[in-house]
């Protein structure tokens, strides 16, 4: 089992249907990773795509962003992040 990692929610107030996980541990180092599909998403041996691909496979996720320990992701509308923390959590412990 890897490093567990524990993440805080906050819904956005300006953007409606975009969620900003903050994690303890850094995912990317001093680039944006932006990624609209899981297609996108294609380094098989880093962790950024890998939770992209991960996320993509949640229903309603339309854009995930990374950049450090901030995943911001936006759902489609009318969807909820129902498993996107627990997704986050769970990278470090499987991958």
């Amino acid at each position: 089992m890897g490093q567990p990692v524990l993440v805080k929610e906050v819904e956005s107030a300006s953007h409606p249907g975009s969620f900003r996980y903050e994690t303890n541990r850094p995912l990317t180092g001093m680039g944006h990773r932006s990624f609209s599909s899981a297609e996108a998403a294609t380094d098989p041996d880093d962790p950024a795509d890998e939770l992209a691909r991960r996320l993509f496979a949640l229903p309603g996720v339309e854009h995930v962003h990374v950049y450090g320990n901030v995943i911001t992701v936006d759902m489609h509308k009318g969807f909820r992040p129902e498993g996107v923390a627990e997704t986050i959590e769970r990278l470090f412990s499987h991958y």
